[in-house]
């Protein structure tokens, strides 16, 4: 496994290239982003001596093992397990395991992650991405799968490519499988088009929150009180409000260093003039009635909003529209495309490093990455119940309750189209991913080994913020202020200069 080296080529690579497979929404305010920050709340523990027991009995009789894979989505279906379990089958036949698949909900899933490491219960293979893998990692919770990856599951190992194992290195070791997909970021916003023709509004006047301020405020005079044009909640807060500043996969939305900054100054981002223009914006849609007024306590929001906001590609607007259950969205590109460290660790999937079955769960993440049927049926459910295919060979959804998102699972370059997707969106990632500009700091991830009690209390002090002010709830005027006060008696100043003296030296 290259390390160092690599990352630093990563790093000067201003026009890096990947041919990525792809999943809709790393993120949105649909709720379907699996980046989106989870409230703090008490979450209940499965009890690892149930879990122990359960291998113990496997063992003993000789049946298959069941690897307990916890992921993030919406609220299961009543027959989720059953499910489940049909697709256990085929994993069984295939490769010997059997799968017990736990989904916390978006709202839920930073608080389940935590108490589930913190308590040391028991799993095979967690679902991570940029706002807990290092921390994780620091944490002795996951297994470095640098040379397992290499002689397990060749196969995996060079179906993914090298920018990507580069990616997602802590300490020149790769800790988890990357999500092969849309790994440089591009950012949309849509609005349902019974609305845009509804108000004749015109798409290409979006580009920004600024921008979209005249075309929500016509939208919220013409439709009444009772509607919000912007529909937020605690799982998902604004998409993509801080895509200006690479947060140096540090997982701490209150550090970045600005995406062109040639001098890679890391700064405060909620001292900055645009960051704080915006806030005060959420919160002048918030107290307009705007956005819903429970958006900062909500943990889950309803379907069919009228507006969205995610990462994506072009004809990803097919699979929002699904999961809103809206019959059409315009979709128009604000920001991007853009590699950052980040946008590559915004999807990954870790072994634990107390699972009894690493090698078993890394082949699992290896059939999930290169087995078209086995991708199909994680994707979208049971072959005649979820879903049916097509004489083209594209599925048809029969259900809109399959919770276990797509791109949290693996490649989609295996899997089927969705009935009424562009067949050429892949390459439609490819153009986005070829045309792709760089952070100047592409290639850095934060090593907090140094700093892992600041990080921790940053963290702490940002989450008691965060769903105000990414909601619009809290006043700009008083909250900043006040969160970058704690922030700054929390150890903020001494991750920046950790993380200044880390940058100068990568890339002196």
């Amino acid at each position: 496994m290259k390390k160092k080296s690599l990352n630093k080529l990563l790093a000067l690579s201003m026009t890096a290239v990947m041919t990525a497979g792809v999943l809709a929404g790393c993120g949105g305010s649909d709720g379907g982003g699996a980046a989106t920050e989870a409230p703090k709340q008490e979450a209940e523990s499965e009890s690892q001596d149930a879990a122990s027991g359960t291998e113990s009995t496997d063992q003993a009789s000789g049946e298959a093992p069941t690897l307990v894979w916890w992921t993030v989505g919406g609220t299961p279906a009543d027959d989720f397990e059953e499910a489940v379990a049909k697709i256990s089958d085929y994993s069984e036949e295939k490769i010997g395991v059997r799968l017990d698949v736990k989904i916390a909900g978006w709202g839920d899933y930073d608080t389940k992650m935590n108490t589930i490491v913190n308590a040391g219960e028991y799993f095979d293979i967690m679902f991570t991405n940029n706002t807990n893998y290092s921390k994780f990692v620091n944490l002795g919770a996951f297994e470095n799968i640098s040379d397992m990856v290499q002689n397990v599951t060749p196969e995996l190992y060079s179906f993914i490519p090298e920018k990507l194992w580069s990616g997602v290195q802590i300490h020149g070791n790769v800790y988890a499988v990357p999500t092969y997909k849309d790994s440089s970021l591009t950012q949309f916003y849509y609005l349902d088009d019974q609305y845009v023709q509804k108000y004749n509004i015109d798409m290409s006047t979006l580009k920004d929150l600024s921008s979209l301020d005249p075309i929500v405020r016509t939208i919220k005079e013409g439709e009444g009180k009772s509607f919000y044009p912007l529909m937020l909640n605690q799982g998902s807060l604004w998409n993509g409000f801080f895509n200006e500043y690479d947060g140096l996969a540090s997982g701490i939305q209150a550090l970045g260093v600005k995406i062109d900054d040639p001098e890679r100054k890391v700064v405060c981002t909620l001292e900055q003039e645009e960051i704080v223009k915006n806030l005060e914006l959420l919160h002048s849609w918030y107290m307009d009635g705007i956005i819903n007024p429970d958006a900062n306590v909500l943990t889950e929001g309803p379907k069919g909003n009228a507006f969205g906001n995610a990462q994506g590609w072009p004809s990803a607007v097919v699979q929002w529209q699904t999961l809103e259950g809206v019959e059409k969205y315009d979709a128009v590109k604000v920001f991007g495309p853009l590699y950052t460290t980040e946008t590559i660790q915004g999807s990954m999937n870790a072994i634990s490093v107390n699972s009894k079955y690493k090698e078993e769960a890394l082949k699992v993440l290896e059939l999930i990455n290169t087995d078209q049927k086995f991708r199909d049926l994680c994707a979208f459910g049971v072959e005649g119940d979820h879903f049916e295919y097509l004489e083209d060979g594209s599925v048809k959804r029969l259900r809109d309750d399959w919770s276990w998102p797509a791109y949290t699972q693996g490649t989609f370059f295996v899997m089927s189209n969705q009935e009424g997707s562009d067949p050429n969106q892949w390459d439609e990632v490819k153009k986005q991913n070829e045309e792709a500009a760089a952070s100047t700091c592409l290639g850095f991830a934060l090593d907090v080994t140094n700093i892992q009690n600041e990080v921790s209390n940053v963290n702490t002090t940002w989450d008691k913020y965060k769903y105000d002010m990414l909601t619009g709830a809290s006043d700009p005027a008083t909250a900043v202020p006040k969160c970058i006060e704690e922030l700054k008696a929390a150890g903020l100043d001494t991750v920046i200069a950790e993380a200044q003296k880390q940058i100068d030296e990568f890339f002196k």
